[in-house]
């Protein structure tokens, strides 16, 4: 517990820290957090980070993590990095005949998949935090999760009675679940009545809602991820706390998504 606690501690601020500084050097902060929860998940596929298909997999996650306008500026400038990407999936398949399947194409879905998921998500982080009042909305989004995490904790030790995933985490339940949504609601009212960054009523609940639900949802998906490849945790890097993807699963799963929805 106290290695746990002093990990946390040590996290948080050098995280914060960067989140406050913004800029250059948050971005290629994330970077880094990034390039380290794809190597994770490259691991527990058991696919070598330093291989051909390793190196391809970090370089395609950098291509959809990085802004838009880093690869605006290089001479394929008339390529979208979107399309680049697809030029880049078409590679992996093609890989897969002239390795004679000795890559597969499971693997080859498990790296476009893993790319995507951790590549949009942490560049969604990096294009919030840019927006004009970025700081504030990347606050907004982590205490609604950190409170949505607390409130199911403390809800579901103390009424939990019904499994919500049974299959995939034993531990979570419905009464933790509502509980966490309740928690995140009240945190981001009053949040919202010191600093109000949304313009209505509305769109702060649909915000709080949204992010509370599917960053639970996050949870339940890096939980599955590691069901299936029967590991506890993504990683070894933060002593206590397990990996990177383990801290950050709610964060980027719900950023695209408050995106894509127009929500932020």
């Amino acid at each position: 517990m106290k290695q746990r606690i002093i990990t946390g501690i040590i996290g948080a601020t050098v995280f914060i820290s960067m989140v406050v500084l913004g800029g250059l050097p948050f971005t290629l902060f994330i970077a880094v957090v990034a390039s380290v929860a794809m190597i994770e998940l490259l691991k527990m596929k058991k696919i070598p980070t330093l291989s051909p298909i390793g190196f391809l997999s970090l370089f395609l996650m950098w291509l959809l993590l990085v802004p838009t306008t880093w690869v605006d500026l290089t001479f394929l400038s008339h390529v979208s990095k979107v399309e680049i990407f697809i030029f880049m999936i078409l590679i992996l398949l093609m890989v897969t005949v002239i390795s004679k399947n000795v890559f597969t194409f499971d693997e080859a879905g498990f790296v476009i998949l893993s790319t995507v998921y951790v590549g949009f998500g942490f560049h969604y982080l990096i294009m919030t935090r840019a927006a004009e009042n970025g700081l504030a909305l990347v606050f907004f989004v982590l205490f609604i999760i950190w409170a949505t995490d607390s409130g199911a904790y403390f809800a579901g030790r103390a009424f939990g009675k019904r499994k919500l995933w049974p299959d995939i985490s034993p531990k979570k339940t419905i009464e933790g679940s509502i509980g966490g949504i309740i928690c995140a609601l009240v945190v981001g009212v009053v949040f919202h009545f010191v600093f109000p960054i949304f313009s209505s009523y509305v769109l702060l609940f649909s915000v709080i809602l949204v992010a509370s639900i599917f960053g639970q949802l996050g949870d339940l998906v890096e939980s599955a991820l590691k069901r299936h490849y029967a590991v506890k945790d993504s990683g070894t890097l933060l002593p206590g706390h397990g990996g990177i993807l383990d801290r950050f699963d709610s964060l980027i799963y719900v950023m695209p998504i408050l995106h894509l929805l127009q929500l932020i």
